[in-house]
């Protein structure tokens, strides 16, 4: 009898700690079916005899150039960091209230790149991977796998990945790809400053810092490939793990709409030299 108690409190304790994906995403499902904007595509992977939803949403802003400017936005590739996912929700949906903020974009958005992770509340993938750590090494995950064929497929002009630091007191950003990224992460830091402080320390994650920005990063996180040219902007947010909710989602939110702002002002520049 003992035993068999002790199985079904295991059994609730893991169904406790189960987080349902489509829950996370039905936000943007119901957005889906009634914006002219904004459509929807399921990537599918198999693992242990089980098919698994890797979703990806396409934003279409009005037409402003001679063609969109294409960037991606990608979240939750570590399932234990929700802060992102919610984030990526939030700010396709505030696209449909002020579209202007994506005039001239076509926003590919990947909210939950790590489903399986994000159900067992976990950094890793279910088969034990740190997904952000495999990217560029000829990964057999079939998550990584979907994203590199995307990112080699769709040509994006910038690339941003949002991330929470259980370890950082502030919001802080890496500026890597074209050389143009460090104009577009220092608005985009001082936009979120307003909401969060920034971290202000000389090292951060291991790295040199310099006004909440480092320049270095891990081997094998999510990046173009290295045969893209032109180099897209490749940013990534980080937010602190611990301040309110309301807060660091509009951190993210601020800085993402930043970006996209100064990105089209620099397009609009270049378009007239």
């Amino acid at each position: 009898m003992s035993m068999s108690i002790i199985s079904r409190v295991q059994e609730l304790q893991t169904a406790a700690r189960l987080r349902s994906v489509s829950d996370a995403i039905a936000p943007l499902e119901e957005l889906v079916a009634s914006s002219s904007n904004l459509a929807s595509h399921e990537l599918r992977f198999d693992l242990a005899g089980e098919t698994y939803v890797l979703p990806r949403y396409t934003y279409l802003g009005s037409q402003g150039g001679d063609r969109p400017i294409r960037v991606a936005i990608f979240a939750g590739i570590h399932g234990d960091e929700p802060e992102g996912v919610r984030a990526a929700v939030l700010f396709l949906k505030l696209l449909e209230s002020v579209p202007e903020v994506a005039r001239g974009y076509s926003l590919t958005v990947y909210p939950l790149c790590n489903p399986t992770g994000y159900e067992d509340n976990t950094r890793f993938s279910r088969r034990g991977k740190d997904l952000n750590r495999e990217f560029g090494k000829n990964s057999s995950e079939p998550e990584v796998k979907l994203l590199e064929a995307e990112l080699a497929s769709r040509s994006f002009d910038g690339i941003i990945s949002l991330h929470t630091d259980d370890t950082s007191d502030g919001f802080y950003g890496y500026a890597g790809g074209a050389t143009l990224t460090q104009h577009l992460i220092e608005p985009a830091l001082a936009a979120a400053e307003k909401i969060l402080p920034l971290n202000a320390r000389e090292t951060i994650d291991g790295f040199r810092a310099r006004n909440g920005i480092i320049s270095e990063c891990y081997e094998g996180v999510l990046s173009a490939p290295t045969t893209a040219s032109p180099r897209p902007f490749e940013i990534i947010l980080e937010t602190p793990q611990t301040p309110p909710t309301v807060v660091k989602d509009a951190a993210f939110v601020a800085a993402l709409q930043t970006i996209l702002i100064e990105y089209r002002k620099f397009i609009a520049y270049a378009s007239n030299i």
